[in-house]
């Protein structure tokens, strides 16, 4: 156990979500576990502090009872702590870390491919030129639908665009 101790407190849990990149349910789920082994090394260091020997004696000299006393020595040192199978938790850690690595890994990619978007058009924006120096027929050329709305209007024999007056206001003059 005391192997187990000494790799437990060598875990540097604040630089695992770091450095693994580690967020939402992962970095919560990993949380989680990092307050429960630290709530179970809590609950061990106390227990350590405990005295372990019973004086029996003593107890014989205050109690009248002998028999309840003998009996309950009898107890104490005839007491086997029971052990346990401790593989299906190992498993379910085991699960618990392939899936929280599977997470991560189609986090990171899911992350690597929306940086990928991003710094495309980012370069797009750098790269535009103003929107004054357009010319209708390169924003026809860009967004092709323009030209077939204007066009659809046109050929209804309207002439101004629906919705323009009321949210820019008549512009003629009187």
């Amino acid at each position: 156990m005391a192997v187990g101790r000494s790799a437990a407190l060598k875990v540097e849990w604040a630089k695992i979500g770091s450095s693994l990149g580690l967020k939402g349910q992962t970095l919560a789920s990993l949380n989680a576990f990092k307050k429960r082994n630290d709530d179970a090394r809590r609950k061990v260091q106390h227990l350590e502090e405990q005295p372990q020997s019973i004086d029996f004696a003593q107890y014989r000299q205050v109690l009248k009872n002998q028999a309840v006393v003998d009996q309950i020595e009898n107890h104490f040192k005839n007491f086997k702590p029971a052990t346990y199978d401790v593989s299906r938790q190992i498993k379910a850690i085991e699960a618990f870390e392939t899936q929280a690595l599977k997470n991560a890994q189609e986090t990171k990619g899911l992350v690597d491919k929306e940086l990928v978007d991003l710094e495309k058009t980012l370069k797009n924006i750098e790269t535009a030129r103003p929107f004054e120096d357009l010319t209708v027929d390169e924003v026809a050329a860009a967004r092709p639908d323009i030209d077939e709305r204007t066009a659809q209007l046109v050929s209804k024999g309207r002439w101004q665009v629906p919705g323009y007056k009321e949210k820019f206001g008549d512009l003629s003059v009187l």
